[in-house]
């Protein structure tokens, strides 16, 4: 028993706590460095690029340097890296072969990276799918939808589809669909209009508010008002416009028609005859009683 407990504790003592230690020292200060020069190269490009691409290349730096700091660690420790990477080489493969998708969203987001159709913070449509860009990785984009929302988009659709994006841009046009009656002053209507949108504060006056002939409805004369915004303005605006636009026509006497449908049976003159029920009651009742 004496001479079993000898042997143990004779390898133990022959382990390499001291290659052991360096490797963890190694791995804490490469840590520690990995996260430094991974801030500083994203404080070194945010300002020629957007914050996306600087959170991009912070964590690209990050896991490059920690890679390299662990493969050091393992050499310090003893093993052979030739076999580690080969090992590695084939497991890559392997992994590629199972993830063909998680690839071309890889792709995809490199793609993204160079195009830069939008950045953090911006509102874009995707689909089905509009909200504000909370992140953007290589594999997916997340979005944070106007209802508070959690939207994870693959970066390979983003690719695909069209995307929409709302905030490129510093200004914003409303275009308001109004139909009024036939009986109407076209050109005084356009002066209401004009006067509505030279009070809105949110309207800007560079491009000035347009007026645009629609065409002839079934029951109306179709106008367009389309007013220009700033980009934080724009929902303000949307609401704003369209009341008082309807306050104006009522102070005015401006008419807002209503689809109107005539009935017409057996000739193009003779309107279909209509009879109340509750007259006919009335009337049979009234026979009744006398």
């Amino acid at each position: 028993m004496g001479e079993v407990t000898d042997s143990i504790w004779g390898q133990f003592l022959a382990y390499n706590w001291m290659g052991l230690l360096q490797a963890l020292l190694i791995l804490i200060a490469g840590f520690v460095g990995a996260r430094i020069a991974g801030r500083a190269a994203a404080r070194a490009v945010q300002g020629h690029m957007g914050v996306h691409e600087a959170t991009l290349i912070r964590r690209l730096v990050f896991y490059v340097i920690l890679g390299l700091i662990f493969a050091t660690a393992l050499h310090q420790l003893g093993f052979r890296l030739g076999v580690l990477l080969g090992a590695a080489g084939i497991l890559t493969v392997a992994i590629g072969f199972a993830s063909q998708t998680s690839a071309s969203n890889l792709i995809s987001g490199l793609f993204l990276l160079a195009e830069r159709p939008f950045q953090l913070g911006d509102f874009i449509k995707v689909g089905d799918a509009t909200g504000e860009v909370i992140a953007i990785d290589l594999i997916s984009v997340k979005l944070r939808t106007f209802d508070n929302l959690y939207v994870r988009v693959p970066n390979e659709s983003l690719v695909k589809s069209q995307v929409t994006n709302f905030s490129r841009f510093p200004i914003r046009r409303f275009d308001l669909q109004v139909g009024i009656a036939y009986k109407e002053d076209v050109e005084r209507v356009r002066t209401v209009l004009q006067q509505v949108a030279d009070r809105n504060p949110l309207c800007l006056d560079d491009p000035k508010p347009v007026i645009m002939f629609q065409g002839f409805g079934d029951s109306s004369v179709n106008l367009q008002l389309s007013v220009w915004g700033l980009r934080e303005n724009f929902f303000d605006l949307r609401s704003s416009v369209p009341l008082e636009v309807k306050k104006a026509f009522d102070e005015q006497g401006i008419e807002i028609p209503f689809p109107h449908l005539s009935l017409y049976a057996g000739s193009a003159t003779r309107p279909f005859p209509v009879e109340s029920l509750l007259e006919r009651a009335g009337e049979q009742d009234l026979e009744q009683r006398s």
